[in-house]
């Protein structure tokens, strides 16, 4: 039994609340084995005719999950650890894309990574005034997992695409717009993403990361370069990962389909050395001054990248 996690039954809702306030609520092994055997346990309860998740504190609802802990288990147990992990983590990212009760989730202040995960796929998605939406994966050598390529591959035009690779995070009506929320609770701001839809949907397209970023360095509005200085400090294979991942995933039939995808490509990514360098940069030593191998997208061999998927059909 995980501590860092409460459940609780009233008034025909099973409450599932993430309680590590001072992590964001980030997400550990333990936290989502506990929550996917609950979640299964409540599908036949009569008392629970629907679920609401939230998270503790006022950060916000799910930093993602604690890749911290991932990166040390990964030093010590290697591949095993990485399957476990991702096993369970998209097992229940699944349950809930596909629970047979209503599912509503709050993300409230920060939401990233493994968060999105479990509350991009619910019935009903709350953002606040204050709600941060990201899948900030590149910056840490991984791609945009969790199943949400299904949503951000289907975001208007070419957005989804500058999420993916940019690991930019949004507020609440840009994450209304993307598909990625239901509804706002508050005044909020309105949305910047379709001031930026012309210069976004002309550079990403295509299958070419090099391509992209530099059609962003050579457009003249200067957002379009600011945005390619970004991705020249994400990881580059990573980046070119993320672009093939979400062209798929933007032919697959379901969310299910695409944490198959997902389990695929994250194994490998994380035995990758980007995987630990980019946590080391970001989270342990906080210098942000990753050593990306390899170091420019210029140098991505697009033969392994291609290796990645080739069993997926």
């Amino acid at each position: 039994m995980s501590d860092d996690v409460r459940f609780e039954i009233a008034d025909g809702v099973g409450h599932v609340t993430l309680d590590r306030p001072r992590q964001i609520n980030a997400l550990t092994l333990p936290m989502l084995a506990e929550i996917g055997d609950r979640l299964a346990d409540w599908v036949d309860a009569d008392a629970v005719e629907r679920v609401h998740l939230s998270g503790a504190g006022e950060r916000g609802f799910c930093s993602g999950a604690d890749v911290r802990a991932v990166r040390t288990d990964l030093a010590e147990r290697g591949e095993v650890a990485a399957e476990v992990f991702f096993t369970i983590e998209y097992a229940v990212d699944a349950l809930i894309a596909n629970y047979p009760k209503p599912v509503r989730a709050d993300l409230f202040g920060i939401t990233m990574g493994g968060g999105m995960g479990l509350a991009a796929h619910c019935d009903e998605r709350v953002v606040r005034p204050d709600s941060r939406l990201a899948m900030p994966e590149t910056i840490i050598g991984l791609f945009p997992d969790v199943g949400v390529l299904w949503e951000l591959s289907r975001a208007p035009g070419e957005l989804g695409t500058h999420l993916a690779l940019t690991g930019s995070g949004v507020g609440a009506a840009d994450a209304v717009l993307l598909g990625l929320a239901d509804r706002v609770v508050g005044d909020v701001s309105p949305a910047v993403l379709p001031g930026q839809r012309e210069w976004i949907d002309a550079c990403y397209v295509g299958d070419d990361p090099l391509a992209i970023v530099q059609r962003l360095e050579e457009h003249p509005d200067a957002e379009a370069n600011e945005t390619a200085a970004v991705l020249r400090q994400r990881c580059p294979f990573a980046v070119a990962v993320s672009l093939a991942a979400i062209r798929r995933a933007a032919t697959l039939p379901d969310v299910a389909a695409v944490l198959g995808q997902d389990l695929a490509l994250a194994v490998p990514m994380v035995l990758r050395p980007d995987f630990s360098e980019g946590v080391r940069a970001q989270v342990v030593d906080k210098d942000r001054n990753p050593t990306w191998a390899p170091e420019r997208l210029e140098d991505v061999d697009p033969a392994e990248v291609a290796a990645l998927f080739r069993d997926l059909g």
